[in-house]
């Protein structure tokens, strides 16, 4: 899987998001068995430039950690269900806010670097046809995401701590 990076945002820099991004399509990838032809854009922007996409995009004038915009709509009508191969090599466009990222990384007491990962594997998902509305599907996705994230050597984003 191929990734482009577009950086509106220089702190991205400093944190590699390309090389975390690559790490993490390629686990998600293999992990999958998807094409080696396959492709997404990368934003690494702020909480504004993310607040401004959320309201277009969403309706909800806030700024979240990740966003995501398939090009062709994978996910399937049954609830738990798998999503549909992908049929072309866009697979659609990502943006992920710096502000909120390490904002919720310190919250939660992991690495930034981890964080960014996990964002990066989730809009992957999302592009590829999952999703978490639905309880069903969300045990999927957050399954996967698990199950790619612990291939990275990322902890488990959903389990249960003693950090509270």
């Amino acid at each position: 899987m191929h990734i482009d990076i577009v950086l509106e945002d220089d702190r991205w820099s400093d944190l590699d998001l390309s090389g975390l991004a690559d790490r993490a399509a390629a686990s998600l990838a293999q992990h999958l068995d998807l094409p080696n032809d396959l492709e997404a854009v990368i934003m690494g922007c702020d909480d504004t430039r993310i607040a401004e996409l959320n309201t277009e995009f969403r309706d909800k004038p806030t700024p979240t950690n990740v966003l995501s915009w398939p090009f062709i709509d994978l996910s399937p009508q049954a609830e738990g269900a798998m999503p549909k191969a992908p049929v072309a090599e866009e697979l659609g466009d990502i943006a992920i806010s710096f502000d909120t990222c390490t904002r919720e990384a310190r919250q939660q007491g992991i690495a930034v670097q981890d964080h960014v990962t996990h964002l990066v594997v989730h809009g992957l998902l999302h592009l590829l046809g999952y999703d978490h509305v639905r309880d069903g599907d969300a045990t999927v996705m957050e399954g996967l995401e698990s199950a790619i994230l612990g291939k990275l050597g990322v902890d488990d984003p959903y389990k249960e701590d003693d950090r509270a």
